[in-house]
């Protein structure tokens, strides 16, 4: 595994640091009045979600990991399980519900979503960024409205509550982006 200067952290790389691997979330590089700079890392335990504040001078090492990553499909869930399968090897993969968060609700049967390996050990999962869902609720289109930044709130057939723009009406299919869990356009 490479190693890397402590100035050299950017968010989301992944890191073998006392015995764990860890996600940069945050780096903040600091140069105070008196002293060297350094970088202040905010990590995430990639196995337990566990967070952790540390700084790194340039002259610190730290052993950079990559990950593998494969695209697989979703299968089900069961007892707080994800179930995935690899469609080129058809190896079954499991991972807790949880590491989803909120997105956990856009994840739909038969999906293709890319889970994160560090050697055999699967770490980490993501959605594609764009998903197609159908409003289940919303107030009725308002002719006349057309106000640039209105939005109005709805309901997805998920549960998942978010504002639409008000030409957005019951059962239409709109396009939402994962990463900000936000209308993003019509499908």
């Amino acid at each position: 595994m490479p190693k890397i200067n402590g100035n050299e952290i950017r968010p989301g790389n992944v890191l073998e640091h006392n015995g764990g691997l860890w996600s940069a979330v945050k780096v903040e590089h600091v140069k105070p009045g008196k002293g060297g700079a350094f970088a202040q890392v905010e990590l995430r335990n990639l196995r337990n979600g566990s967070k952790l504040n540390e700084r790194f001078r340039s002259a610190d090492k730290v052993e950079r990991v990559r990950l593998e990553q494969r695209d697989m499909q979703f299968l089900y869930e069961d007892d707080g399980l994800l179930h995935f399968m690899d469609a080129e090897t058809f190896e079954q993969t499991s991972l807790p519900a949880d590491i989803l968060g909120a997105r956990r609700a856009f994840l739909q049967d038969g999906m293709t979503i890319t889970v994160e390996f560090y050697e055999t050990e699967a770490l980490n999962a993501t959605l594609p960024q764009k998903v197609t869902c159908r409003v289940a609720e919303t107030e009725p289109v308002v002719k006349g409205q057309t106000a640039a930044n209105s939005f109005k709130p709805a309901v997805l057939d998920n549960g998942v509550k978010i504002m639409v723009p008000p030409f957005v009406g019951p059962d239409e299919a709109v396009v939402i982006n994962t990463e900000t869990l936000e209308y993003d356009e019509r499908a």
